[in-house]
């Protein structure tokens, strides 16, 4: 997979307030956290103190043991009015593919929806762990070809395609097609 571009790497320091914040509400220490969701403890530690390059599997999966929703690890407050150009925005890459979602839109109070523009590329699939209970993604494909949907039954995706599927069971996304481009919201319930 190629270096990403500096000036898309994830919002170190949003990442390390609210992962300290969270797991102190959770009332779990640093070793407990780390051990439940399969990474070495000094990882946790440099991602609560700001520093290192957190992938997208090592994340997700502090999520799913903090119980909270992804994006909560990327949001910024935002203005009333937003634009987030092409290729700009908090961006988290895959350890294991050429895949890169960047988050649009947090859920605001009372909502329960996140935003995510995704860019992949083809190679190997990316295989996501079943997040928290009830969760829901709708993908709807604007460029290239892509298998998405739930890792037993995943579906073909043509550009303006879209699927919805339970992602709180194995999903997968996987381009198909150089400049695969996708918007999925993740929905909490």
């Amino acid at each position: 997979m190629p270096d990403p571009d500096p000036s898309l790497k994830p919002p170190l320091e949003s990442i390390a307030v609210a992962l300290r914040a969270e797991r102190l509400r959770a009332g779990l220490s640093l070793t407990e956290v780390a051990r439940r969701a399969g990474i070495a403890k000094s990882t946790l530690s440099q991602l609560e103190s700001g520093a290192g390059n957190p992938s997208l599997e090592t994340l997700w999966a502090l999520c799913v043991v903090l119980e909270i929703p992804f994006s909560k690890l990327l949001a910024v407050p935002r203005a009333q009015v937003q634009v987030i150009r092409a290729g700009e925005g908090p961006a988290v890459f895959s350890a294991e593919t050429d895949y890169r979602a960047t988050l649009l839109a947090a859920s605001p109070p009372g909502a329960r929806r996140d935003v995510y523009g995704i860019a992949a590329e083809p190679g190997a699939r990316r295989s996501s762990a079943p997040h928290l209970p009830g969760v829901v993604e709708h993908v709807v494909l604007s460029a290239g070809r892509a298998l998405v949907g739930t890792a037993d039954e995943p579906v073909e995706l043509h550009p303006g395609d879209y699927t919805a599927y339970p992602a709180d069971v194995p999903h997968v996304f996987q381009a198909l097609e150089p400049g695969t481009r996708a918007v999925l919201v993740s929905e909490h319930h």
